[in-house]
C-alpha cells in the first residue's frame, strides 16, 4: 500500500462523520434552526452507538443507537427553540458543555478507567475489487457504512433541493410568514428538521466512534461538531457541497496519517493541527461567499406577522 493510496483512503474514512454532522446541522439551518451543540450531539451519538455496539455486537444496532440519540436531542432542542422560543445560542452551548460533560461521566461510569475497544472491524464489501491502483483502495477498500453516508448525504441533497419537502425546508428559514400561510405549521417544521438534522449529527459520532477509530474515548470529537456548523455556513447549506468540504478536511487529516508513514520527521501535535487549520483558512477564504437563511437563530412569532 502506497503513501498515496493510504492518503486517499483515510481522506475518505475521515470525511464521513463530518459530512454526515455537517449535513445535519445543515437541514437545521435551513429551516431557522442554529444548532451550536453539534460537538454535545455527536458524543452523545458515539457514546450511544459504542455502548450498543459493546452490547449487541451488532454495527447496525449501534448506528441506530446513535441516529436515536441525535433525534432525541433534536427533538428536545427543536421544541424549546420553537414552541418556548428559547434561545438557540444558550441551548446549543448547553448542549456542547453538557453533552461533553454528560457522556464523559457516563462513559467513566461504566468502563472506569480502562479504555475498552471494539472486539470485532466493520465488513469491507467491496475489497475484492480494491487492487486497482491508485483509487481502488479509496472507492472499494472502505467499510459498508462509508456508502451508505455517501448514499444519505447524495439523498438529503435531492430532498433539500428538488423536494417539496424541501422547498418547505427553506421556506421556514426565509419566509416562515409564507409557510403559514400556505397553512403549514412553522415549529412543527422546525422541530422536525431538527430531529432528522440532529438524527445525522448522532449518526456522524457513531460513524467516527464504531466505524473510523473502533473505540469512544471522553472528548472523542476534538473539535468536529464546531466545524460542522461552519461548514454547514460555508457549504450553503447544500449538503452535496458539503461532501465535497468533509472531503478536504479528510485529505488533510488523511495527510497526517499518510506522512506519520514516511521518513519525514514532523511532530505528531503539527499533524494533528494541520485539519482545522486548513478549515480555518477555508472558512476566511470562502466566508464573504456564505449566504444564511433570513431567520437563522431567530424565534418565530406568528403573531409578528402584522409587524
Amino acid at each position: 500500500m502506497s503513501v498515496l493510496e493510504t492518503l486517499l483512503m483515510a481522506a475518505v474514512l475521515s470525511a464521513v462523520p463530518l459530512m454526515l454532522a455537517a449535513t445535519g446541522e445543515a437541514i437545521g439551518q435551513r429551516s431557522g434552526l442554529l444548532n451550536l451543540g453539534v460537538e454535545g450531539v455527536m458524543l452523545a451519538g458515539g457514546l450511544a452507538a459504542f455502548v450498543a455496539v459493546d452490547l449487541s455486537s451488532s454495527f447496525v444496532v449501534g448506528l441506530g443507537a446513535g441516529a436515536c440519540a441525535g433525534a432525541s436531542i433534536g427533538l428536545g432542542f427543536g421544541v424549546l427553540a420553537t414552541r418556548f422560543a428559547a434561545s438557540q445560542i444558550v441551548l446549543g452551548l448547553g448542549l456542547a458543555l453538557g453533552g461533553a460533560g454528560l457522556t464523559g461521566f457516563l462513559f467513566r461510569e461504566r468502563y472506569g478507567l480502562t479504555q475498552p475497544l471494539l472486539a470485532q472491524g466493520m465488513e469491507r464489501p467491496f475489497d475484492g475489487a480494491a487492487d486497482i491502483p491508485v483509487v481502488g483502495l479509496m472507492l472499494f477498500g472502505q467499510k459498508w457504512f462509508v456508502y451508505i453516508a455517501v448514499c444519505l448525504v447524495v439523498l438529503a441533497g435531492y430532498l433539500v433541493r428538488r423536494s417539496r419537502a424541501g422547498l418547505v425546508l427553506r421556506a421556514a428559514g426565509d419566509s416562515p410568514f409564507a409557510v403559514e400561510a400556505a397553512g403549514i405549521d412553522v415549529s412543527t417544521v422546525r422541530i422536525l428538521a431538527a430531529m432528522s438534522g440532529q438524527a445525522l449529527a448522532g449518526l456522524g459520532g457513531a460513524a467516527l466512534a464504531i466505524v473510523e477509530v473502533g473505540f469512544f474515548a471522553p472528548g472523542l470529537t476534538v473539535g468536529i461538531g464546531f466545524i460542522a456548523i461552519a461548514l454547514a455556513m460555508i457549504g450553503r447549506q447544500d449538503p452535496w457541497l458539503i461532501a465535497i468540504l468533509a472531503l478536504v478536511f479528510g485529505l488533510l487529516r488523511g495527510a497526517g496519517t499518510a506522512i506519520q508513514l514516511t521518513d519525514l520527521r514532523i511532530q505528531t501535535e503539527l499533524l494533528d493541527v494541520m485539519p482545522y487549520a486548513g478549515m480555518l483558512l477555508l472558512v476566511v477564504a470562502l466566508g464573504r461567499r456564505v449566504r444564511l437563511p433570513a431567520t437563522l437563530g431567530l424565534a418565530y412569532h406568528r403573531e409578528s406577522r402584522g409587524a
